[in-house]
């Protein structure tokens, strides 16, 4: 379950257009699975030595770069979003509303 699971988030973590975001609940929601989000994150985390999967726009319901400790070195996440021109301010994503994408539902 849970590597077919993980296997469905990264399925949709990969059509995250760059310069977009979207949350671990958007992703939980998309899969049917609303209540899930923790379950997201786990698989985010564990997608670290993916380069296929862009995990780095994955973040919080709030745009709050929550995963940013699974990347190496301290700002990589962050600089890896600035160099898609997003912009980010306290590990908040500044204008999340107009960067969020959201996953088409039951993928």
């Amino acid at each position: 379950m849970e590597d077919n699971f993980f296997e469905r988030v990264y399925t949709i973590a990969k059509q995250i257009p760059e310069g977009r975001v979207t949350s671990y609940g958007a992703i939980a929601k998309a899969l049917g699975t609303a209540r899930s989000a923790r379950m997201v994150g786990w698989a985010m985390n564990a997608s670290h030595n993916r380069a296929d999967v862009p995990a780095h726009r994955v973040v919080n319901r709030n745009g709050l770069l929550t995963g940013k400790h699974h990347f190496q070195g301290t700002n990589l996440m962050q600089q890896l979003l600035e160099n898609e021109g997003i912009k980010v301010e306290n590990n908040q994503i500044l204008d999340f509303d107009s960067v969020f994408w959201e996953p088409e539902v039951n993928i």
